[in-house]
């Protein structure tokens, strides 16, 4: 399984930010816009605290095996899979949900004098933070359960012939 990096992470941010910004334009041209969700920010904090605590339990256990600690609990590999599966998923999902909500808080600045569309903003904004969260959860916790580097990068060398 690949590392996710940063880099794409932000680059799906950007793209899913510019559709959503188009996207909430064309739909406010049309008509009204749909509200931001107000539980969008408390989902993507509850999904950012849950990887965190994942991150900050397997950190202390791993830290105590590698430590040979008498009573340390080793941790199953089958466990740390899905926590990092758990941890890229959710770092995609977020991705794009940030972008979305980006892009539609960016439309909303321009509405800022309507009460509504301003509390829209700002939920939009708490969003954004809460889902720039989860990925820096999920990338820490992609970061802890990193396997040790290989010194011949997975390539193995026939043993060479001995000189006669």
């Amino acid at each position: 399984m690949k590392p996710l990096r940063l880099r794409l992470l932000l680059g799906i941010t950007a793209v899913a930010g510019v559709l959503s910004w188009s996207g909430a334009k064309l739909w406010g041209s049309l008509g009204s816009l749909p509200g931001v969700p107000a539980a969008a920010p408390l989902v993507l904090a509850a999904v950012a605290v849950v990887l965190l605590a994942t991150a900050i339990s397997l950190r202390s256990r791993l830290k105590a095996v590698r430590e040979r600690q008498p009573d340390a609990k080793g941790v199953d590999p089958l466990h740390a899979a899905r926590a990092l599966v758990l941890a890229q998923a959710s770092a995609l999902v977020s991705a794009v949900v940030t972008g979305i909500y980006a892009g539609t808080g960016v439309y909303l600045l321009e509405q800022l004098d309507i009460a509504a569309r301003k509390s829209q903003a700002v939920t939009a904004g708490f969003a954004v933070l809460a889902g720039a969260a989860v990925m820096a959860a999920a990338l820490w916790l992609q970061h802890i359960l990193r396997l040790p580097e290989d010194h011949d990068n997975g390539r193995h060398h026939p043993a060479e012939p001995s000189p006669r």
